[in-house]
């Protein structure tokens, strides 16, 4: 009904109205859904040290003791998004960084 050419004598009924708002309140929530979501699953580098708040050696530090995991291809090391953001909710972070700043 959208794509139909509206002539200016054309009545709308509430059903008419009714159906618009319907499908409107669907596309705000399909774009709601889509950018509420990250859509890649594999990040860099950089965006693990802006999310951790780390810099390049700590974050090679944490790599090198198992801390961060990562994977590597090509050359590129690449994080899971999904497991960087685990190790966020968790204390392991924190606590290498409060171990590493008292020694």
């Amino acid at each position: 009904m959208l794509n139909e050419k509206i002539k200016r004598d054309q009545l709308l009924t509430i059903q008419d109205l009714a159906d618009f708002g319907e499908e409107l309140l669907i596309g705000i929530r399909k774009l709601i859904s889509y950018h509420g979501k990250p859509n890649k699953q594999w990040i860099k580098s950089a965006e693990v040290k802006t999310m951790l708040c780390l810099s390049d050696g700590k974050l090679q530090y944490l790599r090198d003791k198992g801390i961060v995991p990562f994977t590597k291809l090509g050359g590129v090391t690449y994080y899971n998004l999904r497991e960087i953001e685990d190790l966020m909710n968790s204390d392991k972070i924190h606590d290498h960084q409060t171990k590493s700043q008292t020694v």
